[in-house]
């Protein structure tokens, strides 16, 4: 019986929609298959060094601020900012004038207290020989003295003697203002305290020099740094800090030293945290903190000078030979842990299986938790695989377990490991190789 137009008509149409509908079921599935453009890398073994960069300045291990200890104006400035100088040398003058004058009339009060001191001495001991006389005259029996004179010079003898003691004390009073007071002379000149070079000379000859009770900034004379022992002082982060050891070897770069780098040891690392004043005000202490780490570097240039900024870059640990996985090639995805007798088999194909699996603890089986790992390839599948990663070095983490010489993991780029997917199909960037052996995506 032949079909109507109607049947025909719904038959075609039929026909067409199912067309289209396998159409973009295979262009699905070719999208689904296509493989992500990577940079594979084998794992080998390489030599690692890992270390801390901190920043900081050059400083002399031991500077001395000179400051004064009178008040006056200066007069006279021996040497310049950068000169060396030796122990004793002579650095600056205060006007001596007002206190050469304080000096000489201390000492003629002490030779006025001394003469005063003479004449109540000879009073004294006269005091002394009249009432000697007076009580051998009461001895005797006779009636040559009264009692009232043996008590009167009792009296005066007491007398001189107070006189005596109260000029001992002015004169030794008087003498102590000499002292005081050529200690003040002394003081106009300033010497250098130690052997070095002047690197501060903030003061000119006319200004007042002052003494640093309440100012030790605006009292600063000049500053004198023994460079024969230079350190580079560093700050830490706390994250850091607990790397270091006493003894480290480090790398300095100096900037005033651009094409040259100094070698040095770790001598000091500071036990506290070096607080901000908006750290010590807060009550909560949320902001990481730094610590200070002193550098002594080995073979310093004879032109250094202290405040040079300065970055060190300190040694922590090393490894030879040691597996190494590109930094970037690390990643964190979720990993579902099973016991180890439910682990599903590799794939026909000889690919491992799609879902990575490790021993977790009971009742923890099919919890997953984010752990670190990389994609191993294999076959052209990308296998996320957890590892266990060791020192860092500049470019690549150390394997402590996890992968085997030879493994082919992913290695790049940032945004392809970013997004890859585990059992996802890669191949190898355009213009690289993956490693030999290894097979690329079929």
């Amino acid at each position: 019986m032949p079909m109507s137009r109607r049947t025909k008509l719904t038959l075609l149409a039929v026909f067409i929609v199912g067309g289209i509908g396998g159409v973009i079921a295979l262009s699905a599935a070719k999208r689904a298959n296509k493989a992500t453009d990577v940079r594979l890398e084998a794992v080998v073994q390489r030599d690692l060094t890992a270390t801390v960069t901190a920043s900081g300045r050059i400083e002399a291990k031991r500077s001395v601020d000179v400051t004064a200890d009178i008040t006056g104006r200066i007069t006279m400035i021996a040497v310049k900012e950068g000169d060396l100088v030796r122990q004793g040398q002579l650095l600056l003058q205060i006007d001596p004038s007002q206190y050469a004058a304080e000096l000489s009339r201390a000492q003629a009060l002490m030779a006025s207290g001394e003469a005063g001191l003479v004449q109540a001495r000879a009073n004294k001991d006269q005091a002394q020989r009249s009432l000697d006389r007076a009580k051998e005259l009461q001895r005797s029996g006779n009636s040559l003295i009264s009692t009232e004179q043996v008590e009167q010079a009792q009296t005066t003898f007491e007398v001189s003697q107070a006189n005596y003691n109260s000029a001992m004390a002015q004169t030794a009073q008087a003498r102590a203002g000499v002292q005081q007071a050529r200690d003040n002379l002394n003081r106009t000149h300033l010497f250098a305290p130690i052997s070095g070079r002047v690197v501060r000379l903030p003061v000119e000859v006319g200004e007042v020099a002052v003494p640093g009770t309440f100012s030790r900034e605006n009292a600063l004379l000049m500053t004198i740094a023994d460079l024969s022992t230079v350190l580079a002082k560093v700050r830490v982060d706390e994250t850091d800090v607990i790397k270091l050891a006493f003894r480290d070897s480090v790398r300095i770069t100096i900037d005033a030293y651009p094409d040259t780098s100094f070698t040095g040891r770790v001598t000091m690392i500071s036990n506290s945290a070096q607080l901000t004043t908006g750290q010590l005000a807060s009550a909560q202490a949320t902001q990481a903190v730094d610590f200070d780490v002193e550098i002594t570097l080995d073979h310093p240039p004879a032109d250094i000078r202290p405040d040079l900024s300065a970055t060190a870059t300190i040694v922590t640990d090393t490894r030879h030979n040691a597996l190494a996985i590109p930094i970037i090639a690390l990643t964190v995805r979720q990993h579902t842990a099973l016991p180890s007798g439910d682990r599903p088999a590799e794939t026909t194909a000889g690919a491992p299986s799609a879902v990575a699996h490790d021993t977790g603890a009971p009742g923890d089986s099919a919890k997953p938790k984010e752990v670190e790992g990389v994609f191993v390839v294999n076959h052209g599948i990308a296998i996320f695989k957890p590892v266990k990663v060791g020192i860092a070095g500049a470019e690549y983490f150390e394997v402590v377990s996890g992968l085997q010489q030879g493994d082919t993991i992913v290695a790049g780029t940032y945004q392809a490991i970013r997004d890859l997917k585990d059992s996802s199909r890669v191949r190898p960037m355009a213009g690289g190789s993956g490693p030999q052996g290894q097979g690329g995506p079929r």
